[in-house]
């Protein structure tokens, strides 16, 4: 049995400790109206609770639970409202801000599905041109018959063409994943 755990592992982790909460915050937002309020308000959450000196704070021992959202507040001035604000008491209390940062992803993915978009990571061997990316989002819009928003990078191990994730689904048209297949078609 190792000793360390992977990174994988420890994000799997947080994101299923996250969730609970980014599904209460979310239940919330949509009752009152104010998904793109909280949307706000968890994003700026996130950028706080990633801030290398914050999580010097988050795992101090000698900071108190009540210490730690004061701070998160002074930091955040005067951009959460209430609720937001319990939410942050209770994630203090609790030892959780760290996965502020899941928290918000999740919130993301759950307002996108309320809104009928769809979150498409593209990967491309290359920069993609305005034109080319505006095709491959037209495409994928025709094919999963939704909006879809994009964030794109590159990655020159691709070799060429490009790698697209949406959801659970993966759509490979890279030359590298063309060579894998063909390894592996080789193989059997």
């Amino acid at each position: 049995i190792g000793l360390t755990r992977g990174r994988f592992e420890i994000m799997a982790e947080a994101i299923t400790v996250a969730r609970p909460y980014a599904e209460a915050a979310y239940k919330h937002a949509v009752a009152s109206g104010e998904l793109d309020q909280w949307s706000k308000m968890l994003q700026l959450a996130a950028i706080i609770a990633e801030d290398n000196e914050f999580k010097l704070l988050i795992g101090n021992p000698v900071i108190t639970a009540k210490r730690l959202e004061e701070i998160f507040l002074e930091i955040g001035k005067s951009k959460f409202n209430s609720e937001a604000r319990n939410l942050l008491a209770i994630l203090a209390v609790n030892k959780r801000m760290q996965v502020l940062p899941q928290i918000s992803q999740l919130f993301e993915q759950l307002k996108a599905q309320h809104e009928g978009v769809l979150e498409a990571k593209i990967v491309s061997a290359f920069a993609l041109e305005g034109r080319q990316l505006k095709k491959l989002i037209d495409d994928l819009e025709q094919k999963f018959k939704r909006k879809i928003e994009a964030r794109v990078s590159i990655d020159p191990e691709l070799i060429g063409g490009v790698k697209v994730e949406i959801g659970d689904e993966i759509l490979d048209a890279s030359v590298r994943g063309k060579l894998e297949a063909m390894a592996v078609a080789l193989k059997s």
